[in-house]
């Protein structure tokens, strides 16, 4: 398959991204969990992967904000010649799911996500319109600390209306989306190399 170098007009702006706040690479020493997210191999390219750590986590919708992002269906993408591709775990923000994105960021932390993989960070959906409660804020930070950056999706009540997601798109949104470009652009270069928001 050839390479397809992107022209300039396909080359996404990059914006500034906040510094990790967690780790960059999987780590030694770390067992892969049972429950694992299986990978698959795949010739389809994406400038982004969607990695939904359970169903109904959002990866759809997510995966619909970009035309070039790909849904990965809850798998980790393996590329036959090992390239890299950058990746996004998703889930809602509610104990189960922020269970089952443990259990992803464990996977991948434990490199038994695949050669491929550079892991962007992980996004939490809210579940439900209003203030998160204390303990699911609590047991979120504590699961982000396995991602290198985390970011939060608001209740956006045009998504469950089935509104086009990219119309009516809350800043919080508009402002991960080019984040995500902006890191997906240099991880998948070899490089993470964020700027630091001010």
């Amino acid at each position: 398959m050839p390479t397809i170098v992107p022209t300039p007009s396909t080359v996404p702006e990059l914006v500034e991204v906040d510094e990790p706040s967690g780790p960059l690479a999987p780590q030694p020493h770390v067992p892969s969990p049972q429950d694992a997210l299986p990978v698959k191999r795949t010739h389809a390219s994406a400038a982004l992967w969607v990695v939904g750590a359970h169903g109904g986590s959002g990866e759809s919708t997510l995966a619909e904000l970009d035309e070039a992002w790909k849904a990965a269906g809850h798998a980790w993408p393996e590329l036959p010649d090992g390239a890299p591709v950058a990746c996004v775990v998703v889930a809602r923000t509610n104990v189960r799911s922020l269970l089952a994105a443990r259990t992803a960021l464990t996977q991948w932390a434990a490199s038994s996500a695949g050669e491929s993989v550079r892991l962007l960070g992980l996004v939490l959906v809210a579940d439900a319109p209003g203030k998160v409660p204390a303990p699911i804020r609590d047991l979120a930070k504590v699961v982000g600390g396995g991602a290198p950056r985390v970011w939060h999706v608001p209740w956006v009540e045009a998504w469950r209306l089935g509104d086009p997601v990219t119309e009516r798109t809350p800043r919080a949104v508009s402002k991960l989306v080019s984040q995500l470009r902006s890191l997906a652009a240099t991880a998948t270069a070899g490089a993470d190399t964020p700027l630091k928001e001010e």
